[in-house]
């Protein structure tokens, strides 16, 4: 079973994405991951579409040996899928008890039997059972109809905590800090609706269209959507090197005022608080790195970079090593996962606090959406800035979260959480 594979010059780009989503979108499985034409280091490709599972891994326990025994059958083959959050329960031995009404499986991966890829202007269509030119003909003649993909309006989401008991929460988790039980935690909470009927795919285009990032993606399994906004990184393997950039440090933009914007873009740089955060998920992050990479390998490429998304301006840093050999997806996960920027210091404590203070299953959010090429190169989102549904329950949610240390104010902490949501918030206002 191989791969059948050509190439197809494409004239119009935007059309063609649009295309392919809505003609991945007939399939119950589909995964599609858009960088938004965004040029930032370590820039990947521009769009990838998987549809279709020839090979699926599904699995509720014993995750790390299931995966590894998957990537051993499935080596040369595409591989896409999604770990959730509560996956850390294994790895560090933590439970969870809390709710979960979107319910995407914990780890899931597929072998796809079409994949198209495209970098610049050059669509290139993997197959194993079509010819690619018989798939990118169907593309190309797939009816774009908006109308009838209208969703629902004027949602409201209901908060899971109250304003007060947030800001009570975070008094609480700093006299954590202060105690020494920890250094810093990402504390998220969850906005949702119930009972609700919206379109998956066109609510995800309004959100892209809203916020366009890097790490996007429209990810369906069966009746379990994830609508992504990510700006985030969670690892890139490119041959032996293996790179990672959280994000700590967040500040709004002001986009009617270039001047003001650069200076929003400078306080964010400078502030200490801010650095502190990042700074402390850089050391946890080169220490996960360093237990699967060669000896003195790993290092700091960019400290407290500054880069711009559509609502906010974000500090990314960027650590990079070069893995010991035979390490695959499998080890990269059991060695790193949960991402440090979602978790905190150190992180078996701040997991246990989570499950004590939080008041939902993350689910997939906090966890991870991507891919693992044939050639064993693999790129990986960090799960924020999402709306997640359940078209089966008519559950809708997002959550939102922020690094908390001993010197953050818990007003500030909650606005910056609803500085998060405004866009998954604006596609239904």
């Amino acid at each position: 079973m191989n791969y059948h594979q050509a190439d197809f010059s494409i004239d119009n780009i935007i059309e063609f994405k649009q295309q392919v989503l809505y003609w991945a979108n007939q399939f119950n499985i589909c995964c599609c991951l858009d960088n938004h034409q965004y040029q930032l280091p370590h820039h990947s490709t521009e769009f990838l579409v998987a549809v279709n599972p020839v090979h699926e891994l599904a699995i509720h326990h014993q995750f790390i040996d299931g995966l590894k025994e998957f990537l051993h059958l499935h080596q040369n083959y595409w591989l896409f899928g999604h770990v959730n959050f509560e996956v850390k329960d294994e790895l560090f031995s933590t439970t969870s008890h809390h709710i979960d009404n979107i319910q995407f499986p914990p780890l899931y991966f597929f072998v796809p039997a079409t994949v198209i890829e495209l970098k610049k202007n050059i669509a290139t269509i993997y197959c194993i059972h079509q010819q690619p030119t018989e798939i990118y003909q169907t593309i190309i003649h797939t009816n774009i109809d908006n109308n009838s993909y209208a969703t629902s309006q004027n949602i409201s989401f209901k908060p899971r905590i109250t304003k007060e008991d947030y800001l009570t929460t975070i008094h609480q988790l700093q006299q954590h800090i202060q105690r020494g039980d920890c250094y810093e935690i990402n504390f998220c909470q969850e906005f949702f609706a119930e009972d609700v009927i919206i379109n998956p795919l066109f609510t995800y285009q309004q959100l892209a269209a809203i916020s366009p990032n890097p790490f996007a993606c429209y990810y369906k399994i069966n009746h379990h959507h994830l609508l992504c906004a990510s700006p985030e990184r969670y690892f890139k393997k490119e041959g032996n090197t293996i790179i990672t950039q959280p994000i700590k440090g967040t500040i709004k933009r002001n986009i009617t005022n270039k001047t003001l914007d650069n200076s929003l873009q400078q306080t964010l740089y400078n502030s200490q608080k801010d650095r502190s955060e990042n700074v402390m998920i850089v050391d946890l992050m080169r220490n996960d790195l360093s237990k699967i990479c060669t000896k003195g390998s790993v290092k700091v490429d960019e400290l407290y970079g500054i880069y711009t998304f559509p609502q906010v301006h974000q500090m990314i840093s960027t650590i990079s090593g070069n893995l010991l050999p035979q390490i695959n997806f499998a080890d990269i996960l059991q060695t790193t996962f949960p991402m440090g920027s979602m978790t905190g210091a150190p992180k078996k404590r701040v997991l246990e606090l989570t499950e004590q203070y939080e008041q939902t299953k993350r689910g997939i959010y906090s966890g991870t959406v991507g891919y693992i090429a044939p050639n064993g190169n693999a790129d990986f989102n960090v799960v924020i800035r999402s709306l997640v549904y359940n078209a089966l329950n008519k559950y809708l949610n997002y959550q939102v979260g922020g690094g908390i240390t001993f010197y953050s104010n818990a007003v500030a902490e909650y606005e910056e959480c609803l500085l998060k949501a405004a866009a998954m918030k604006k596609v239904f206002s």
